[in-house]
């Protein structure tokens, strides 16, 4: 990944989502962020636009070799949706891929501007084709839940981002780390359990179930009508990710972060230091432990 510049198209008129889409994946690819796609590339407005440039990216992730494995869900925190002044959710596609096992290091120089929520994780067992699913119909569509981290990073410059922007690029999605101990969803209170994410010990956010759109299972139910009506169904073995229970937290380089959910369990990644001239800020390099440390 090099830090060598772009030229950024000025604009297109007709949108065209595959110029949209290739100002995505190239950010992505050189690790050098693009200016915002709205009022450039995109109507400002259009969320069928963006939703259109996401599976442009998506198709060609696929024809690729990635393999689709489930889908998430973004901006279902106030606290995140003011952050950015956009107050609706969004969603994007997960793949195996992005998934990272617990506890793995992140090379950073994979990455430009990347943050870490925390989250709960649905295991689907059943399908979820029903476009007004009840709480029974999901509640027996789930099979399992995890603790999960969210590894977020935006294609856009200094994470300058409309709704459109972020639905564009994926929902701002890059990595997943799950942990390793389902529970049952009936031994889980969902709107109530506790978050807690940690950097060497110290808490730097804190929240709960309740601030996922109220409760997570109602993110997933606004999920599982979007696809619906998207022709792409959530399907048994996906897994979903429901949104951040808390404030998003820029990474710092070499750090380790552990994330405890209560009654749910708890879930770790740590990261790599950059490299001298890599490309992105993700913080300032320190004395940070390594998760051995921790």
């Amino acid at each position: 990944m090099t830090n060598e510049p772009n030229e950024w198209v000025i604009a297109a008129d007709p949108f065209d989502a595959a110029v949209a889409a290739g100002e995505l994946d190239t950010a992505r690819e050189r690790g050098v962020p693009c200016p915002p796609l709205r009022d450039r590339l995109l109507p400002a407005d259009d969320v069928a636009a963006a939703y259109q440039v996401q599976r442009h990216q998506v198709r060609r992730w696929l024809a690729g070799g990635a393999r689709r494995v489930g889908a998430k869900i973004g901006l279902t925190s106030r606290v995140v949706q003011e952050e950015f002044g956009v107050y609706e959710p969004d969603f994007g596609v997960l793949t195996d891929v992005m998934a990272v096992p617990d506890a793995a290091e992140v090379d950073l120089d994979g990455l430009i501007q990347p943050r870490v929520e925390a989250e709960l994780a649905f295991v689907l067992g059943a399908d979820l084709t029903d476009e007004r699913a009840t709480a029974v119909d999901l509640i027996r569509a789930v099979d399992s839940v995890l603790p999960a981290i969210e590894i977020v990073d935006s294609r856009i410059t200094g994470w300058d981002i409309s709704i459109v922007d972020t639905i564009a690029d994926n929902s701002s999605s890059a990595l997943f780390v799950l942990g390793t101990v389902p529970r049952r969803l009936a031994d889980v209170d969902l709107r109530l359990c506790g978050m807690v994410l940690e950097h060497a010990g110290e808490p730097v956010s804190v929240g709960a179930g309740a601030a996922c759109l109220g409760n997570p299972l109602s993110a997933l139910g606004w999920l599982a009508g979007m696809l619906v009506r998207a022709g792409d169904p959530l399907r048994a073995g996906d897994v979903v990710l429901s949104g951040a229970l808390g404030p998003m937290v820029p990474v710092t380089p070499g750090a380790a972060y552990e994330a405890r959910i209560s009654g749910v369990g708890s879930v770790r990644t740590c990261f790599s230091a950059r490299s001298a001239g890599s490309a992105g800020s993700a913080g300032s390099a320190g004395s940070a432990p390594t998760l051995e440390e921790t």
